[in-house]
């Protein structure tokens, strides 16, 4: 009763203290939140691949640029490399993946049909189609993501033009027009946005040029010699995790790059970015105190006046544990309300970055899925903010009744 008049009666500095609170209970809960979902997003889960096999260099950027369709490709390996690759008995499938080109943005990867039908981007979660066919690899022939589709408003029979370049810049179109055959079932995957067509179609493109850059296809050549084709990379599932180490031991004597378990190189990024979630943490556990001394300070201004209000109390009675308790209670209402608040701004951040994160990868991140954090932060925000209740609650406890009546 005393307590919820007195958040009545200072209404506004009440009103600014819970946001301080909310702000803080609300960051701390997205840092934690967001690094455990996104590091989970890209490491985790049952990935229906087992490796990545590309041109020497780095296997984080191999990964990004084959997986996640982020990167620029490291360079080229020979088409008798992929072709060694997928005839070997612990393989049990091997795609190629030829990359160079976009639609309006999103990136065009020359493959085979095959992926269509062996595929698993995760385990259990393949190429479904919504509409439509795969391609045929001796036409030019599209098959849509289903994001990419949505956003570019594709549908089967539509025609378009691919742009040079892995960045869409106007004018950058070439003169091959290729028709949409078929548009996938979302996967949640950065499959999402991507354009398929057949790795011929790249070999052909207008400026692209093959045998390591040195021949161009000539206009209505029937026939491209394996000795003259190149691939980014493949992607490469085995029989079993012997058969990844025994190919990985091959591959690192050699002049090629194997991004295997892809796990591994995806956490080993994240643990070098680790520093950036610790900033984070740290700016918002000094929200959370700038939010503890706001409310101590807010409690105490009004102490001066409120001095009266709690000799009267203790001049009818009251005991000076109940004057201590009611501000200590006071603070830690105000806290409480604060974290209610805290929950709704921290699914407004998630959200938001769930969305921002999927637009720009095509991973998807569970916004409501629990963590300690949500029930922790709340009940030490409450104990913070009783805790900074104590020293307006001290003063308040040792006010002389006699005095200040008088």
């Amino acid at each position: 009763m005393i307590v919820s008049r007195s958040l009545r009666q200072h209404a506004l500095s009440t009103f600014i203290t819970v946001l301080a609170a909310g702000l803080a209970s609300g960051l701390v809960m997205s840092v934690f939140t967001v690094s455990k979902q996104s590091r989970i997003a890209f490491t985790g889960g049952d990935i229906g691949y087992d490796a990545v096999l590309g041109a020497k260099g780095s296997p984080l950027q191999l990964v990004l640029n084959t997986v996640y369709h982020l990167e620029t490709s490291p360079g080229n390996i020979p088409w008798d490399v992929y072709e060694e690759t997928k005839a070997r008995r612990d393989v049990r499938y091997a795609i190629p993946y030829a990359v160079g080109d976009n639609l309006q943005g999103y990136r065009i990867v020359g493959t085979t049909a095959e992926i269509f039908d062996v595929f698993e981007y995760q385990k259990g979660i393949g190429f479904e189609f919504a509409t439509g066919r795969a391609f045929a690899e001796d036409r030019m022939e599209a098959v849509i993501g289903s994001k990419a589709a949505k956003d570019l408003g594709m549908e089967v029979g539509t025609e378009f033009r691919p742009s040079h370049g892995v960045r869409y810049l106007p004018g950058t179109e070439h003169d091959e027009v290729y028709v949409v055959t078929g548009i996938l079932e979302p996967s949640n995957t950065p499959a999402d946005q991507v354009v398929w067509i057949p790795i011929e179609g790249i070999y052909r493109m207008e400026g692209h040029y093959v045998d390591g850059g040195k021949r161009q296809v000539e206009v209505g050549a029937k026939e491209i010699p394996n000795e003259w084709k190149e691939v980014s990379s493949v992607m490469i599932k085995y029989h079993s995790i012997a058969a990844g180490m025994n190919h990985r031991g091959e591959v690192s004597a050699g002049d090629y790059t194997l991004a295997w378990p892809i796990a591994d190189v995806m956490g080993g990024f994240f643990n070098k970015m680790g520093w950036i979630t610790q900033v984070l943490l740290y700016v918002a556990y000094l929200v959370v105190i700038v939010a503890a001394f706001g409310l101590l300070a807010s409690i105490y201004n009004t102490m001066n006046e409120r001095r009266r209000e709690f000799a009267i109390l203790r001049a009818l009675g009251a005991r000076r544990g109940t004057v201590f308790s009611v501000i200590v209670l006071e603070a830690a209402t105000i806290a409480f309300l604060g974290s209610l608040l805290g929950y709704a701004i921290y699914f407004a951040i998630l959200s938001a970055t769930a969305v921002l994160i999927r637009d720009q990868t095509g991973v998807v991140m569970e916004a409501f899925v629990y963590h300690p954090a949500l029930i922790w932060t709340p009940v030490g925000m409450v104990l913070i903010g009783a805790f900074a209740g104590v020293f307006p609650a001290l003063k308040a406890y040792s006010t002389d009744v006699a005095r200040t009546l008088a």
